[in-house]
């Protein structure tokens, strides 16, 4: 039975699209996932299973769905690509209040690497590596034009935003069964 963890795009933000964790936790308990945990409010759920990635995206999609009406899209990653991007990650020597991922869909098929360039502020970095974004904003990611929305609309793919922090929580929810201290 392998580890991983989904994050839920949208869920909890700015009162729209509200499911309490516990109830999103018995929702994926009852869709045969096992070990489930969920971390903050933003729908970050971590498991276990054997049905595959696409199988568990189409399950969790379609039950929320069903159970609260509104359309949500899941992106997972598995307990080793979890702790690949954070191995990986070019700014680590930064602030790591200010680092972000991006997690995205599936990896771009264009980059327009001059629009993603002319909009960042010039203290802002980012680098794109497979279907992650790590990004730092030392401004904070509240003032950056570098949003979610934006990287989605310019790179045509769904994606979903992590805070650094959150990154590492969730990695520490997969190594362990038991909720993180």
């Amino acid at each position: 039975m392998d580890r991983y963890v989904s994050m839920l795009r949208g869920i909890n933000v700015g009162g729209n699209n509200k499911i309490s964790m516990q109830v999103l936790k018995e929702v994926y308990a009852s869709l045969k996932l096992e070990e489930v945990q969920t971390y903050i409010q933003s729908g970050n759920v971590a498991f276990s299973t054997t049905f595959s990635v696409p199988e568990v995206k189409t399950k969790i999609e379609k039950e929320i769905k069903k159970k609260f009406g509104f359309d949500v899209f899941a992106i997972i990653r598995s307990k080793k690509e979890i702790a690949n991007i954070i191995k990986n990650s070019p700014y680590k020597p930064k602030d790591e209040t200010k680092l972000y991922v991006v997690f995205l869909s599936r990896a771009p098929k264009q980059i327009p690497m001059e629009e993603l360039n002319s909009a960042k502020s010039k203290d802002e970095e980012f680098s794109i590596a497979g279907r992650e974004i790590y990004f730092s904003c030392p401004n904070g990611y509240g003032v950056t034009k570098l949003s979610n929305n934006f990287f989605e609309r310019k790179l045509k793919v769904e994606a979903t935003t992590r805070n650094w922090r959150t990154v590492n929580r969730l990695h520490k929810m997969l190594s362990t069964i038991d909720p993180p201290s």
